[in-house]
């Protein structure tokens, strides 16, 4: 996985496909992004608050696949942090 780094303990990815399999292991889907030194990353889960939130409550499923994400995402998108 290509990691640019964390946001409140939660990764950024540099694909959506990559942040939506690691959000897939909290129950969520879609995705969220932001911009850390001007290169734009993505995050598990429709909103920021979403992804923290559900960490709390720990993983639903242990193993990730990139393979399972769809080319086109149902979420995500607009606003960062």
């Amino acid at each position: 996985m290509s990691l640019i780094t964390h946001i409140d303990s939660v990764p950024l990815f540099t694909t959506i496909a990559e942040a939506e399999a690691w959000g897939r292991q909290y129950g969520l889907s879609g995705y969220h992004q932001h911009a850390v030194l001007g290169q734009t990353g993505y995050m598990g889960g429709r909103t920021h608050t979403e992804i923290v939130a559900a960490m709390v409550g720990g993983t639903v499923q242990t193993r990730i696949n990139v393979s399972q994400s769809t080319p086109s995402s149902s979420g995500g998108g607009g606003g960062g942090y």
